[in-house]
């Protein structure tokens, strides 16, 4: 007589399995999608193609380089990782393209390193409604960031909340600038909204109503700040400083008209404007546009002696050697890190439950920046730790001590 030992549930269909006294049925493991041929695929939909396509470019090379420093050692468990990727262009509606293509025609394991806070609103509900994972992006939204956190998305930065608060704090208490000096240009989206939250909740500490900044921005994918000049030029008398949450070229653009019309003003940028990027577009513009410019960072500076970046330039040497450090591609690359040693935690059985469990045991991780990382169950942001920085007349930035 045979007896019902189990019941395994594959694509939906129920498949029941019998045996005898003292007989265990056996059946295979199905296959995971994106794990084939001792290969774990991951895709990246980012901005390869127009206004901002630097910063996907750059993202792209650091995760390559961690995967390939990662392959060189043997891979993870046996498996190479790799990465396929989808031009969005920094573009919502190509974005659902893209991601599509890449979880359903590709098959990709997960997704990795996006770029955009308006790309990810698309991503992420796609992400959730497959279950795929959804890692790192450049993003500091708090659609990616819910309480208690989406099971398939994690974050390795800071988020531009984060950022904006530290930088007014910085701007009001050691720069000694009053809240109402402090102005805002800020992207027309939900990037730059992100952005001017950090302000208005810094705004509100200090005792000023946040509907009284002044706010000036511009679209995504233009460079249109003729608008914002006019506001901040009428207004000039009453700002000393211009908190901004931008791409680079709209932000280099900016600081040269304001710099044109003789406005003596602190301007900060949050790192989501891509810091390498923006200094090679102000140094193209001369030295005077550059220097003293100030940028929040979500990783230490490329020129830092810690141990993870001198390990980031070793591998950039070997693997993407015509490429210089920057600031976006060491992100993309300590990201890259933090996933492998959740691919490592999960074990030889991966899927995508295994890894969100590996991912939430990471605790107090030292990757080697100076500041520790942790995930949890109810805490899928690695890191909060934001850097100040400020660029000299050469370009280079050096560090701001404050906290």
């Amino acid at each position: 007589m045979r007896r019902w030992t189990g019941m395994l549930s594959f694509a939906g269909t129920a498949l029941y399995l019998f045996g005898t006294p003292g007989v265990v049925a056996a059946a295979s493991a199905p296959q995971v999608t994106g794990v084939k041929g001792g290969e774990i695929a991951f895709g990246m939909s980012g901005p390869f193609s127009g206004p901002v396509r630097e910063l996907g470019r750059q993202m792209k090379i650091g995760v390559e380089t961690a995967f390939a420093a990662q392959n060189q050692a043997g891979g993870v468990h046996g498996r190479k990782l790799t990465l396929v990727s989808a031009d969005d262009g920094y573009d919502p509606e190509r974005t659902k393209v893209a991601v599509r293509d890449l979880v359903e025609k590709r098959n990709v394991f997960g997704l990795v390193g996006s770029v955009g806070t308006a790309t990810a609103a698309v991503a992420v509900p796609y992400a959730l409604e497959k279950g795929i994972l959804f890692f790192g992006a450049l993003s500091g939204d708090d659609l990616l960031r819910n309480d208690p956190p989406d099971r398939f998305v994690f974050n390795y930065r800071a988020s531009s909340w984060e950022e904006s608060a530290a930088m007014v704090k910085y701007l009001v208490e050691v720069r000694r600038i009053r809240p109402s000096q402090i102005a805002v240009f800020a992207q027309q989206d939900a990037y730059g909204d992100a952005g001017f939250e950090g302000v208005a909740y810094m705004m509100r500490k200090y005792r000023y109503d946040p509907s009284r900044v002044v706010r000036v921005g511009y679209k995504r994918n233009t460079t249109d700040v003729v608008e914002a000049v006019r506001i901040v030029k009428q207004s000039a008398s009453k700002i000393r400083a211009v908190v901004m949450v931008p791409t680079y070229k709209a932000a280099a653009r900016f600081i040269q008209k304001v710099k044109n019309e003789n406005l003596d003003l602190v301007f900060s940028s949050v790192s989501s404007v891509g810091p390498t990027e923006l200094a090679e577009e102000l140094m193209q513009l001369g030295p005077r546009y550059a220097e003293g410019v100030m940028v929040t960072q979500v990783v230490p500076l490329p020129t830092s002696k810690a141990t993870a970046i001198l390990r980031y330039h070793q591998d950039l040497s070997r693997y993407a050697a015509t490429q210089k450090p920057n600031s976006v591609s060491l992100e993309g690359y300590l990201m890259a890190s933090l996933l492998i040693e959740g691919l490592r935690r999960a074990g030889t059985d991966l899927n995508t439950d295994t890894l969100v469990t590996a991912l939430e045991s990471i605790r107090q991780y030292d990757i080697g920046i100076g500041t520790l990382l942790s995930f949890g169950p109810s805490e899928h942001q690695a890191s909060h730790k934001v850097w100040l920085t400020t660029l000299d007349g050469q370009g280079a930035y050096r560090a701001i001590r404050f906290e």
